[in-house]
């Protein structure tokens, strides 16, 4: 029997990239859509039904929703540049809040089974570590507030019409297919092109914090569950 079909949200970047190949291997019908961004066209696998798409037309959107009818959602894709984010406003709730309520809505409209939101430690604020689930959110940048604004639209969604979902807080997953790019997120990916320039790391304050880093392939079982 074919497994069910999964729609991937940036399916471009790490975490959509390697979900999909995970996903493909076991048999299920993966379909990406990714604006390529952030992420890269060659890190799609093979077996992918590849659609270049912004999730701010809402039309196109609708449109690729009512023809592929998927089964589950994993919604990955966003800006995630926290420290920027007080500083381009609009960008950040666009395409971290607004693109997320027009996937919501087409997966309410189309009867999905479930969606999987990929939201962010950052709406736990300037808390003290270590962070549990149980923590009462306290954003302090625009783009905490931007996540923790879907998970509570995730909430009355479910409340209301039924939708389910499951909400997951990535934190620190590194791996092949990293944008090392992107001056502003991803602090890997900033060590690394900062080497390759023969710069410093840039390390903040004394040296001496602690962080933990998650090895991408740890993280996609579990995401499958």
């Amino acid at each position: 029997m074919e497994k069910s079909k999964v729609l991937i949200t940036g399916i471009a970047g790490l975490l959509g990239s390697h979900l999909a190949e995970h996903l493909v291997a076991r048999g299920y019908q993966v379909f990406g859509i990714d604006n390529l961004s952030g992420g890269y066209l060659g890190n799609v696998p093979l077996g992918i039904n590849f659609y270049s798409l912004d999730l701010t037309d809402r039309e196109l959107l609708a449109e690729f929703f009512s023809v592929v009818k998927p089964d589950y959602v994993y919604h990955f894709a966003a800006y995630a540049a926290e420290g920027l984010s007080p500083f381009i406003r609009n960008f950040n709730y666009s395409n971290n809040l607004l693109c997320s309520v027009n996937v919501i809505n087409e997966c309410i409209k189309n009867e999905v089974k479930k969606v999987i939101f990929t939201s962010s430690m950052a709406v736990y604020g300037e808390g003290k570590p270590p962070f549990k689930e149980t923590d009462q959110p306290k954003p302090c940048d625009p783009y905490g507030i931007s996540k923790y604004a879907v998970e509570m639209d995730l909430a009355q969604a479910c409340d209301q019409f039924g939708l389910n979902y499951a909400v997951v807080r990535p934190h620190n997953v590194v791996g092949i297919r990293q944008n090392i790019w992107d001056k502003y997120r991803n602090v890997i990916g900033i060590w690394i092109r900062r080497v390759l320039k023969g710069e410093s790391i840039l390390i903040f304050g004394d040296g001496k914090q602690k962080r933990a880093f998650s090895d991408i392939k740890f993280c996609l079982e579990p995401m499958e569950q």
